[in-house]
């Protein structure tokens, strides 16, 4: 039975960390170490997370460096075979890491494994909705312009794909190795995604299952949507600077599909104004993807207009219906996607 060793960066999530944390205690695959992160987190997360008694659990500490880095510290510490990064906020499905490896042991060429994701507000309460990327064939535009992997809690990667792509610094007075650039505190996941298709010939795959939780949390990165954008254009720039020709095709169709998506994150937050504005500019920036993907494209701009011109309490009640259709939908698809 290989080992994984399961990486949680840990800041500023007291509220969150302690369900986090049992949702890989209560994992079917029991060979894993579990590497708890301290980013110098001021709050009283740590103290929740040394409650629990698993000799499976290793917390390190350190001087805040960002999620990159913090993952960083956990790749250097990690023992196994395998590797899986959790955010401090999402759950896993007990068989998570068990579907995973199954995955893996069967497709000898894939480097990565990831899974659907299930929508929760912050409280735990599911939406109904999925995120439903494209899990096979994955290409640098896939990426770029979708991101399959959907959240930083999905995948589970081979140790040897970070061997592949890591690179050396001294950002702290020492020579380290590194794997996600910690230049960036923000899109440090497509960053990484991209340099892995790039510089390796390991394959990113997706199975149909939902098997995370993912938070839609008010007060973490999902909601600094400027910021996020701030940072895709930085990732776009470093891309740039070594592989420009990766971009020739597809950096304004990938940009405009970022906007979009800005704006999906602005329509769960309830912020109309926001959502109006990336919907707008995603259509402005390639109004193509109105052809390409008519009726994720035009669910976005009618409800980001809804949500801004209509009172709260009739846009909630079309909420409603709308999500509960779409999340029928998308188990259906779900379903047969296992099926098959």
């Amino acid at each position: 039975m290989c080992k994984i060793s399961v990486i949680i960066p840990v800041y500023r999530v007291e509220k969150f960390i302690a369900a986090t944390v049992e949702s890989v205690l209560s994992q079917t695959y029991t060979n894993f170490e579990l590497l708890i992160i301290d980013d110098d987190s001021p709050d009283k997360s740590i103290e929740i997370c040394q409650q629990f008694a698993d000799y499976r659990i290793k917390i390190i500490h350190q001087q805040n460096r960002g999620l990159a880095g913090a993952r960083n510290t956990g790749i250097r510490h990690a023992q196994g075979e395998y590797l899986a990064f959790l955010d401090a906020d999402d759950i896993w499905l007990p068989e998570k890491l068990e579907k995973h490896i199954a995955h893996l042991r069967t497709s000898p060429d894939v480097g990565v494994s990831f899974s659907r994701s299930a929508f929760i507000n912050e409280a735990g309460k599911p939406s109904g909705t999925y995120q439903m990327p494209k899990l096979k064939k994955i290409t640098i535009p896939d990426v770029l312009c979708c991101n399959p992997l959907g959240n930083g809690s999905s995948a589970l990667f081979r140790k040897k794909v970070f061997a592949d792509i890591k690179f050396q610094g001294n950002i702290n007075g020492t020579v380290e190795d590194f794997y996600f650039d910690e230049q960036f505190r923000q899109s440090e996941d497509i960053e990484c995604w991209i340099r892995i298709l790039i510089q390796t010939n390991w394959k990113i795959e997706g199975i149909p299952e939902s098997l995370t939780l993912y938070r839609i949390n008010s007060d973490g990165l999902s909601a600094n949507l400027f910021q996020q954008l701030d940072a895709w254009e930085k990732v776009i720039d470093k891309i740039r600077s070594y592989a420009p020709s990766v971009l020739n095709n597809c950096e304004e169709l990938g940009r405009a599909y970022y906007l979009r998506y800005l704006a999906r994150t602005a329509l769960r937050l309830q912020s109309g104004s926001i959502a109006v504005k990336f919907i707008n500019r995603a259509l402005a920036t390639h109004w193509r993807i109105l052809i390409q993907e008519p009726r994720r494209t035009t669910f976005t701009l009618v409800a980001a207009y809804l949500l801004f011109l209509l009172p709260q309490s009739i846009y909630k009640q079309i909420e409603v219906v709308a999500l509960k259709t779409t999340g029928i939908i998308q188990r259906r698809r779900i379903l047969k996607d296992q099926l098959s």
